[in-house]
């Protein structure tokens, strides 16, 4: 049985007036039937839509709501969430929805997840998978397997076979050349992520390529600065691509190479201003040339 139903005001009203076991009774009764544009909202303070999530069809079973071409949105204070995917599940208990192929999270400001399956906790404000992501925000590219993050992307954690790319900005290249090479960070996981504070914690066999430098470590902290007109965006706007290293902290049996050189401790400290590395904890040079080397410190 099909029915056409262009507005989701009645499941609004029984997800929002019956309780979650008087849903299931009543869904329970109505497990044969296909609805067309089917859509369902939740209001917070002061009634204003905090989510929403819609499908072209949705075949409505016991437990769950089967849904087809999916989209969902979060309404933040200060960033708005998209969530499209092929297919999702929508339980009825809970309130939880697990997505399947082709699974894109966009924010308002210009983040971009991608994925094959994701599962959406709306009460918890946690999106999970175990599937390969492609996480982009600003000039920054993330790639591993498996991630929970908050749906906003603003802190995100990518459990294994991490890969972060740091592209150049469109300035960078053009004002200085050999400040325009891309900066590959790879660990074997997990990969900590918070944008609101500007910091990256690579965990476990971490390795991270920049020009002729190569550095090797147990864990890295990277720490970023951004340019004041990120700074100065308004809410909800996408943001352009200025995420600058600003230091680089290697903890754990630290290994740099640079050409024949190589260059032993315990702690390496990379900052961008200067562009020196300070070495502590024992440190041990191998220096075939004074000129390749001649930007390295050794601390106590």
């Amino acid at each position: 049985m099909v029915l056409k139903i262009y507005a989701g005001i009645l499941f609004l009203l029984l997800f929002s007036v019956l309780p979650f076991g008087i849903q299931d009774s009543v869904f329970s009764q109505e497990s044969d039937q296909q609805i067309q544009d089917f859509s369902l909202y939740g209001y917070g303070e002061k009634g204003k839509k905090s989510w929403d999530i819609s499908g072209k069809t949705a075949d409505i079973l016991e437990e769950v709501v089967k849904l087809h071409d999916v989209v969902g949105n979060l309404y933040g204070k200060e960033e708005d969430v998209r969530l499209t995917a092929q297919r999702g599940d929508f339980n009825k208990a809970d309130g939880c929805v697990h997505l399947e192929q082709n699974v894109v999270i966009v924010t308002s400001t210009g983040a971009r997840l991608l994925t094959d399956s994701l599962d959406w906790d709306r009460k918890n404000q946690l999106i999970s998978t175990d599937n390969p992501v492609d996480v982009q925000r600003d000039n920054l590219r993330a790639q591993a397997s498996g991630a929970h993050a908050e749906p906003n992307l603003k802190r995100i954690a990518l459990e294994k076979d991490v890969r972060l790319d740091i592209n150049p900005s469109s300035e960078k290249k053009s004002a200085d050349s050999s400040e325009g090479e891309k900066i590959v960070i790879t660990c074997d996981g997990p990969l900590e992520i918070d944008y609101e504070k500007n910091v990256a914690v690579f965990r476990n066999n971490v390795k991270v390529k920049k020009d002729d430098i190569t550095i090797f470590s147990d864990t890295m902290d990277v720490f970023f600065s951004t340019s004041p007109a990120r700074a100065k965006k308004k809410k909800k706007e996408p943001m352009v691509a200025d995420n600058k290293i600003e230091r680089i902290v290697s903890k754990g049996h630290v290994k740099i190479v640079r050409g024949l050189n190589v260059s032993y401790s315990e702690e390496a400290v990379y900052t961008a201003l200067d562009k020196k590395i300070t070495l502590s904890g024992k440190p041990k040079l191998v220096i075939y040339s004074e000129e390749d080397f001649k930007d390295v410190s050794s601390g106590n």
